[in-house]
């Protein structure tokens, strides 16, 4: 996944994608997502401690264990670099949440969980790591413009399957560091051949693969990720 090899990706031919890896419906999801997929405006780099708190405990002992946990990293984060907050949220969720299909968690195709939603369940799928990843950092002070959830192509032992994964930019152009429930370790996107970008996306636009070229705007319809950044909000995360 070189730099040129993102700048060239051609858009992407929904009808020609592979079973997903963690969605049942992914093509339905891709429409969504282009169709309607962003709330426009800058996430605003605060967290509520007492809110998350209360909100955790209306989920139950485990959704109350989680957070209690989450808390403690973000607060243990402030005064770490921004890579080593990488790492340690991406620890904290590969090592407590299990992987499943929302069939199995929730009963519904696809679902996207908000990040207590996550932690009262103790499993999701890969939609549902990224998502609680990327709203983790923010709470952690982490500027939003730096982060994107990404799908891609996943080349799992020769099967391609559909994937979300969290991209880290350092700076606008830099090459991303990819957070992945799929692997331990966070690496640069460079190495990860097994993957092959589709398109990205955070609550300023949408990009083609993960290239700096924006792919389309935001916009303020109804869609899946709206609905998941107004849990995260009420949950306190933003």
């Amino acid at each position: 996944m070189a730099p040129s090899a993102i700048a060239s990706l051609p858009a992407p031919r929904i009808p020609a994608l592979p079973r997903v890896v963690c969605s049942r419906s992914w093509a339905l999801t891709l429409w969504l997502l282009v169709l309607a997929l962003l709330v426009p405006g800058v996430l605003p780099r605060a967290w509520d401690r007492d809110r998350m708190l209360a909100a955790a405990q209306r989920q139950g002992p485990e959704a109350e264990r989680g957070v209690r946990l989450l808390q403690s990293t973000i607060v243990a984060s402030q005064s770490m670099s921004e890579e080593a907050r990488l790492q340690a949220f991406n620890r904290l969720f590969n090592e407590h949440i299990v992987f499943a299909e929302d069939i199995d968690t929730v009963g519904q195709v696809d679902q996207w969980a908000s990040p207590l939603e996550l932690l009262a369940r103790g499993a999701g799928d890969c939609e549902d790591f990224a998502i609680a990843k990327y709203f983790s950092l923010i709470a952690a002070g982490l500027p939003p413009a730096k982060l994107r959830m990404v799908y891609v192509r996943a080349d799992l032992g020769g099967h391609v399957r559909a994937h979300m994964v969290l991209a880290y930019y350092a700076q606008p152009a830099a090459e991303p560091l990819i957070l992945d429930n799929l692997i331990a370790e966070i690496r640069p996107a460079s190495l990860r051949r097994d993957l092959s970008p589709v398109f990205s996306f955070n609550a300023e636009g949408l990009w083609q693969g993960t290239g700096a070229q924006k792919a389309g705007d935001p916009t303020a319809r109804l869609s899946r990720w709206r609905e998941v950044l107004g849990k995260a909000r009420a949950e306190g995360f933003v």
